[in-house]
């Protein structure tokens, strides 16, 4: 079996995997925003009660009471899909914490703007905080909540609530900071909703006090949703060779099913009904992550639903009670939630032990994703730099694959030493392959040379790279992580190609170390691997083609090192 042929493949193999997972996410895309903009309209999922809050609401973002019975209403008439998709709103009230500086406005006490603030938008502007709540033009993303019931008044995120309210930051020696935000119905039952904001945290609480001062019991549910739209981002690099697209949609996770993701097209085709007893409900997009957490003791449906479906769609995914909460007459009664909403921070997701840090994708590479993190991060409280931190997981990973990696290159040394009985061989058998092949597997077993031992490095890396790629992708804590010089951010490519170019060079120089394919055309495919691999590594993420290639320079030196030993023992025998 010619082994030459076989690390090829396996070279091939992993380029065309990477760029079949990068045509899959480009064609998702490309799909599913043709999908948006083609089906027809379907009919709105319900009415909700206008009477009630003094406003004319939307049809179908409403939430039914599960006890509720109201006939279907047709939605607005289609129309172009716009490109600014603002929500009407009231006053705002500012909320600044050592983390976030937030937006609540007064028409449903919405959360409608998040930045934060340790989170710059850009390296280039490092005042500017990442806004992850949005609710003006296109992408919008925002966090509404509210109460239902069954032929009584309650507050929606349609209804506009009285504050006293209008800055709000946290001091220093404060812990928390709460805003209220209060309705009173026609029955004159006292409706409060309260923020609470904590340091050094992105959970907040959410709580609505129900008092009651009617002469009559009233009954409600409870439900939180997130709206979000779906906007195409714009490519980077080489067309698709650029970033691959972390995943952007919604995901559930419940004690039955775990952890499962929503995506925008499942939402478009049908909506999410599901009962639960706990979990979250969650909209994902890269490095950050907006969920909603139901308090426990009650019964909850994870719910979705699409409005607006042919003039810009908007999705919502949520969940409300299918207990009612009654509070008598004179009574007075509290409904919690809890709202996570911030970066994708492994270790902090992980102390909340929710089961949040499941947002933090690796895909079906997670077994080896998390432990390679878990690594960097312990290496990087002792260095405090991700690129040495890299440096040094790549030196671990060549450790622990020594044994393999040495038997590899001593078998590919004594491949490299037969060269020339090989050369022979194709010489005098010519074009008879067979001869050749059995009259080469002959000395191969005379001289106890495993021909597929050299394929071990190739095979070995494979795993590793896909999953290192996904850690640097998915990690929030890479993010505008510098090394040294001119790299100032480890999730991007290189400004200046400097690394690619290393890279290329160093699989050039293993290529010197290898023995050399027999067919010449093999011999031309092998010399233009490192110059196709510099171009594929040039839109990388720098952090990832810096374990490129000091793996590459680690196993130059390994196989080197072997070589010459292997020499030194034939020259003196």
């Amino acid at each position: 079996m010619d082994f030459q042929r076989l690390i090829l493949f396996g070279a091939l193999g992993m380029v065309l995997l990477l760029l079949w997972q990068a045509w899959l996410e480009h064609d998702s895309s490309k799909n599913n925003a043709n999908f948006n903009s083609n089906t027809s309209m379907s009919a709105a999922s319900g009415t909700a009660q206008n009477g009630a809050y003094g406003t004319k609401v939307e049809a179908d973002d409403v939430p039914q009471a599960p006890t509720a019975s109201a006939a279907p209403e047709s939605a607005d008439t289609p129309s172009a899909i716009p490109v600014n998709q603002s929500l009407p709103g009231e006053r705002r009230i500012t909320v600044e914490t050592d983390l976030v500086r937030v937006e609540i406005d007064t028409q449903g006490g919405d959360l409608r703007s998040l930045g934060l603030l340790t989170y710059p938008v850009s390296l280039d502007q490092p005042d500017s905080p990442f806004m992850l709540l949005n609710d003006s033009g296109a992408d919008l993303f925002l966090i509404q909540d509210g109460l239902l019931s069954a032929g009584q008044q309650a507050p929606n995120h349609h209804t506009v609530f009285s504050t006293d309210r209008r800055n709000v930051t946290l001091s220093p020696g404060e812990d928390s900071v709460q805003v209220h935000l209060d309705w009173t119905s026609d029955e004159g039952i006292l409706f409060r909703k309260t923020f609470t904001f904590h340091r050094n945290s992105y959970y907040v609480d959410v709580a609505f006090t129900v008092d009651n001062q009617s002469s009559q019991a009233w009954a409600g549910y409870r439900y939180s949703q997130i709206l979000r739209t779906q906007v195409a981002e714009p490519s980077k690099g080489f067309g698709f060779l650029g970033r691959l697209p972390s995943y952007k949609g919604g995901a559930i996770f419940t004690p039955e099913d775990k952890y499962q993701k929503i995506d925008f097209e499942e939402m478009y085709e049908a909506n999410l009904a599901r009962s639960t007893p706990s979990g979250w409900v969650a909209m994902l997009q890269h490095y950050f992550v907006g969920a909603l957490l139901p308090s426990a003791g009650t019964g909850y449906e994870f719910y979705s639903n699409v409005t607006r479906r042919d003039s810009g769609p908007r999705y919502l995914i949520g969940y409300k009670t299918t207990e009612p909460t009654t509070v008598p007459a004179g009574g007075s009664q509290t409904l919690q939630g809890k709202m996570f909403i911030g970066p994708k921070e492994t270790e902090r997701l992980i102390k909340a032990d929710n089961q949040l840090e499941l947002t933090v994708d690796y895909g079906w590479l997670t077994p080896v994703s998390s432990p390679l993190f878990w690594v960097m991060t312990y290496i990087n409280r002792v260095v405090n730099n991700w690129g040495v931190s890299i440096i040094l997981l790549t030196l671990l990973v060549k450790l622990v694959f020594f044994p393999l990696s040495a038997a590899s290159y001593k078998s590919m040394a004594r491949m490299k030493k037969m060269q020339p009985r090989m050369q022979t061989l194709k010489e005098r058998f010519g074009d008879d392959k067979q001869k050749f092949q059995a009259a080469m597997m002959e000395i191969y077993k005379k001289e106890k040379i495993n021909p597929l031992g050299g394929c071990l490095p190739i095979v070995i890396q494979i795993p590793v790279f896909i999953a290192l790629y996904w850690v640097l992708l998915e990690s929030v804590e890479l993010r505008q992580a510098p090394f040294a010089l001119w790299i100032k951010d480890l999730s991007l490519q290189d400004p200046y190609y400097v690394l690619p170019i290393l890279m290329g060079a160093s699989m050039f120089g293993q290529q010197l170390l290898n023995p050399a394919p027999l067919d010449p055309m093999q011999q031309k495919i092998m010399m233009a691997l490192p110059l196709v691999f510099t171009i594929f590594f040039l839109w990388f993420p720098s952090g990832l083609v810096l374990y490129w290639l000091v793996n590459n320079v680690l196993s130059i030196a390994q196989q080197w090192a072997i070589t010459r030993k292997i020499q030194a023992a034939d020259t003196k025998t």
